[in-house]
């Protein structure tokens, strides 16, 4: 594998690996270790699973007991038969819900404005000004840089690697759009969190984003300012994944928000981006299978739980720092290959834990597309991540998924999400590793070069 180029962290030394606490552990099992968060599964079987045999009872007068049991084979017969059509036409119901429900989606999907028309000379990297989000200083008030992405373009720009005119700004995802993957219910708890009679203050946003004095701000206010910027991401995200499929790569330079599933948010994740870019191409006979490699340093636990039950479709390598936010235990069931390690893991044993499993994912699961949720919150430094990868593991790291990708016996479509990351320096590392990328010949759009070339 090739080194990256380290002249685009000039800035930048390296450091010695941190220790490691305690040991690393792998386990591929579904089971969840940590119940903090696990639904514990409760009978409602008085008898406890206990078999109850006529022959135990023992009140009634031998020739009585004979006749009571051909009286209660024949109730037995017909409660049974009752009991089966009933199930049938539950059975028939589901179905008919669930063919509703799907035709819904697809109707959903097919009215979409989300896959715009993208030139041959513009490259797959999806970005617009109005991702960063901005009001007030608010957003000073959680560690997430809020303008990290407008910090990555700009810093791409400059080296000359596109321009405004080969790069691809996304739609803002509509409630349509939305509603592809997400309930009804969780739409209207973004918007509304008070009984009748009140101002529409914004309780539910402020638990997503972290921010609790946002809880004090009219809802459209938050929608424009802190709602929107993510449903443009979100957007952004759909659109990249299409993209990674005509073109073979595809990154969305804002994206990522792993900790939202279908049904509820948080860690600064409003809308489960990952699952409606997959939905989109799932329902459109697009692909039928999915990896998701997720190496943000938090456990994913959004995409998680929206695919728990599609495992033979999607398959989930998720590499995490396992002390911290979320350990949700229960969403562990929707990992197919779980990697969790202890505080401050560096570069060395973290890049062969990476990539052992990902070959070891790979030769499980042959997927048609790859997402890759490439958090940078594993950086050394980081106050939420706690571990201890240097810049230049992070840029070695992001180009050995790219060369797994690529290196396949039949290349794998590849679209990359920016996820977290809460130091300042995070944006000049996203930045140097897609420019090593590009340099390394593993993403390029010849088209856009040759047309920059003209202007």
């Amino acid at each position: 594998m090739a080194e990256p180029d380290d002249s685009l962290l000039a800035q930048t030394t390296d450091t010695e690996p941190a220790l490691v606490v305690g040991g690393i552990k792998e386990n591929r099992e579904t089971r969840c270790e940590d119940t903090s968060m696990e639904e514990e599964a409760v009978s409602d079987d008085p008898t406890n699973g206990e078999e109850v045999r006529l022959s135990e009872i023992n009140d009634e007068p031998e020739q009585s007991l004979v006749s009571m049991q051909e009286d209660r084979h024949v109730e037995r017969r017909t409660s049974e038969s009752d009991d089966i059509e009933e199930e049938e036409r539950e059975e028939e119901s589901t179905e008919q819900e669930i063919a509703e429900q799907y035709a819904k989606i697809r109707e959903r999907i097919q009215k979409s404005k989300l896959y715009v028309n993208v030139e041959p000379h513009q490259w797959p990297i999806i970005y617009s000004p109005d991702y960063n989000i901005s009001f007030l200083g608010f957003e000073k008030l959680h560690p997430f840089d809020s303008g990290k992405w407008g910090k990555v373009y700009n810093l791409l720009k400059k080296e000359g690697m596109f321009c405004d005119e080969t790069t691809v700004c996304p739609l803002e995802a509509t409630e349509d759009d939305l509603l592809v993957a997400h309930t009804k219910q969780y739409i209207s708890r973004l918007k509304k969190d008070i009984s009748e009679g009140f101002p529409k203050w914004s309780i539910s946003v402020a638990g997503i984003t972290e921010i609790p004095p946002v809880a004090l701000l009219p809802n459209y206010i938050v929608q424009k300012k802190v709602l929107r910027p993510l449903r443009l991401q979100t957007g952004g995200s759909i659109l990249a994944a299409k993209l990674a499929m005509e073109r073979g790569w595809a990154i969305n330079i804002g994206g990522g928000f792993h900790h939202c599933s279908s049904k509820q948010g948080g860690g600064f994740c409003a809308y489960a981006d990952i699952t409606l870019a997959l939905r989109f191409l799932f329902h459109q006979g697009t692909i039928k299978k999915a990896m998701i490699l997720d190496l943000d340093a938090h456990q994913g636990n959004g995409h998680e739980r929206d695919f728990m039950q599609d495992k033979e479709s999607v398959y989930i390598l998720d590499v995490y720092n396992r002390h911290i936010y979320p350990r949700d235990g229960f969403a562990k069931r929707g990992i197919s290959r779980k990697v969790e390690v202890n505080y401050f893991i560096a570069d060395e044993q973290y890049m062969t834990l990476v990539a052992s499993n990902l070959e070891a994912a790979l030769n499980e699961f042959v997927p048609d597309i790859l997402v890759y949720n490439a958090g940078t919150d594993s950086l050394e430094g980081d106050p939420l991540g706690a571990l201890s990868i240097t810049p230049q593991g992070i840029i070695k790291r992001d180009m050995m998924v790219f060369e797994f990708a690529r290196d396949r016996p039949k290349p794998i479509p590849i679209v990359m999400v920016t996820s977290g990351g809460y130091q300042r320096n995070n944006a000049d590392i996203i930045a140097a590793s897609i420019l090593n990328l590009w340099r390394r010949g593993l993403i390029s759009c010849p088209e856009a070069e040759e047309f920059q070339d003209l202007i």
